[in-house]
């Protein structure tokens, strides 16, 4: 499977950004997808992950509430849409994929396959 985040970006503070991320390769095999952030000098941290059917999500307390996740398996694209954005969004944004996951996971170790990542900046 092959990643390609992109729609990143630099936005003032309160606006909003939606991020793409296109797969390709094995698509089919994609169970569970999520998207990550990674700030200078900080860990990789979980944003939120979808189902392969795109009916079950999960949100880190950082960004619910600001945050949709959602995936188009006809397109083999997922989406992450980011409102009411706050300086300390940004972030270089991945997004990932598992073939295995059978539920939903916020651990990095649980998705074998990364984009390449976005950057997006959030300006007060």
């Amino acid at each position: 499977v092959q990643l390609q985040a992109s729609g990143g970006g630099l936005v003032q503070a309160g606006g909003s950004l939606r991020l793409s991320c296109a797969a390709s390769g094995r698509t089919f095999s994609s169970r569970v997808m999520a998207w990550f952030r990674q700030a200078p000098g900080k860990e990789r941290e979980f944003i939120g992950a979808i189902n392969w059917r795109g009916k079950t999500t999960s949100y880190a307390d950082s960004v619910k509430g600001r945050s949709t996740i959602s995936r188009d398996t006809a397109k083999n694209t997922l989406y992450l849409q980011m409102n009411s954005l706050k300086p300390e969004d940004t972030a270089t944004y991945y997004c990932a994929a598992s073939t295995v996951l059978g539920v939903l996971s916020s651990a990095r170790t649980s998705y074998e396959f990364w984009g390449q990542g976005t950057q997006v900046t959030v300006s007060s």
